[in-house]
């Protein structure tokens, strides 16, 4: 099939029709961020470690993933079926525009194409059961909608982050309060033990982590994120 023939019907030659890119908007513009994998860091402040029972002194850091229908952006959160305790973990989201295998430290922030808040939300319940059973997380962490986000802002307008205020509140009462300066491994650190396991593609997100204060919502609830620098977002539960 030539090449103009593809053009004009995008869906020509796929047996069923493929899904739609996930999108970021990038604030203040009309342009998108296509969104490939959704890489996630566990424990990466040390007082959201402590909360859940784990020294953050001893262990190293781990990743999982999120795939692309985590990701929605319409400020509304699902709640989602099978669960009763599902918890909120503010983040700030880091955008890829280039990938690459083995980057060092100091080339990582070359890699990085903006910033933006995010919500990695959780069915604790399943993800509890799934720990003691010694099974993977996908069912408490990767489910639709598990990913609310915001715009990203381009590091071209405000540089790279490394300090200030991340935080929480449900219906006005704040919840979870911390510092970017706070994080154990910092964006750099992350993007290259990443890239150790993984060849980076551009359009990866990494969530680079929650502080302390995860907690549970119910339908009704809203949710406000802040990261200083980076931006806000209002989610609600429904």
């Amino acid at each position: 099939m030539s090449e103009s023939a593809l053009s004009a019907n995008p869906t020509a030659g796929f047996v069923i029709a493929p899904n739609p890119v996930p999108t970021l908007p990038v604030e203040g513009t009309s342009e998108l961020f296509p969104v490939n994998r959704i890489f996630c860091i566990g424990r990466n402040y040390a007082a959201h470690a402590v909360e859940m029972g784990h020294d953050p002194d001893k262990e190293p850091p781990f990743f999982f993933v999120k795939h692309g229908a985590a990701l929605i952006t319409d400020g509304t959160f699902p709640y989602p079926a099978l669960s009763s305790d599902v918890h909120h973990e503010v983040e700030m989201v880091v955008a890829l525009s280039k990938g690459g295998a083995d980057i060092a430290v100091e080339d990582a922030l070359q890699h990085v194409y903006g910033y933006g808040v995010g919500l990695d939300m959780t069915r604790r319940d399943l993800q509890g059961e799934a720990k003691k059973l010694g099974r993977p997380w996908e069912v408490g962490k990767s489910f639709e909608a598990s990913a609310p986000c915001g715009p990203l802002v381009p590091a071209s307008r405000i540089g790279h982050p490394d300090r200030g205020k991340v935080e929480l509140k449900v219906n006005g009462e704040t919840r979870q309060e911390g510092d970017l300066n706070q994080m154990l491994w910092k964006v750099p650190e992350m993007i290259s033990i990443l890239s150790r396991f993984f060849t980076l593609q551009p359009g990866d997100l990494i969530m680079s982590g929650t502080p302390s204060g995860v907690g549970a919502v119910e339908r009704g609830d809203t949710m406000l994120a802040s990261i200083e620098g980076v931006g806000e977002i209002t989610v609600k539960v429904v």
